[in-house]
């Protein structure tokens, strides 16, 4: 399978007017949304400001977060005051589940121009719109996940993650910057059962919303890999052939069980990450 419109999302189509359309319309929309019709904060906000304006160059940023609407992206950057009049350039990449953003030419044309890039839940780790976005990783680009792969609007602990931020982090040649990010509030304003079972055709008013921002996530790629390749000597995997290509990954090899290891691994660190988080924003 091709990638979706791929044209769509490059910053030089027709002149770039159509991204500037978008997100500028998706940009008042969110901020509406956060602090006009609802009460929004941001604790730690500096963090994450300061990282999509000065990391260093070539370095990409990973931001990872609960998934508690349809609507946290962009809602929840709406909340941050002046993160969305930045450079076009510096705005977010996001995942977007193809099935609901891309269900038509219209969504999919205007999902593209805004920066999203189309993931097929159940796909796996190495569908084709992975690849497209570990392009943007190697361009240095800010990238935002819901590593969770779907909404839940329980307040429970993180659930087990799913495993596509995690390869994107093994496979990115340079090692990205991760930052973790809790927001609560957000399973109000849209809920997914408000009326028969539906989502309100608006988002819902007068609600409190709460983002958190924490600190990057320190990974030791190296050695996880090495770590990840010295336990897949002891799994006994059943004989079958790998449908998953070779990772070179901090100048080392590994197989499929080597990176289901590495994989797990990798995102049991982010899961502790936003479960410290979650608990922390609820003392907030």
């Amino acid at each position: 399978m091709g990638r979706i419109m791929e044209w769509a999302a490059r910053s030089d189509h027709l002149g770039g007017l159509p991204r500037k359309t978008v997100i500028m319309a998706v940009s008042a929309f969110a901020r509406a949304v956060a602090n006009l019709c609802n009460k929004s904060s941001v604790h730690n906000a500096d963090t994450l400001m300061n990282l999509v304006r000065s990391r260093p160059p070539g370095v990409p940023l990973i931001t990872v977060s609960n998934h508690m609407s349809t609507l946290d992206d962009p809602v929840m950057w709406g909340a941050f005051k002046g993160l969305l009049s930045l450079d076009l350039e510096l705005a977010r990449w996001v995942l977007a589940a193809e099935d609901i953003c891309f269900r038509n030419p219209i969504f999919s044309y205007i999902f593209r121009t805004g920066k999203c890039i189309p993931i097929t839940r159940g796909g796996g780790i190495y569908q084709e719109h992975m690849n497209e976005s570990l392009q943007r990783l190697k361009d240095g680009s800010w990238l935002h996940t819901f590593p969770e792969g779907k909404v839940f609007q329980e307040d429970v602990p993180i659930r087990r993650l799913k495993w596509g931020t995690a390869s994107l982090i093994a496979r990115s040649p340079v090692t990205p910057i991760v930052l973790p990010i809790i927001h609560r509030g957000f399973e109000e304003m849209m809920p997914e059962n408000y009326l028969n079972g539906r989502r309100p055709l608006v988002p819902l008013c007068n609600k409190n919303l709460k983002v958190v921002v924490g600190e990057p996530i320190e990974f030791n790629v190296p050695m996880m890999v090495e770590t990840a390749v010295l336990d897949s000597r002891h799994v006994t995997a059943p004989h079958q052939e790998s449908k998953w290509p070779i990772l070179t990954s901090a100048g080392q090899e590994l197989d499929e069980t080597a990176q289901r290891c590495l994989y797990v691994a990798l995102s049991e660190k982010i899961q502790s990450s936003l479960e410290t988080l979650r608990l922390l924003a609820k003392r907030l």
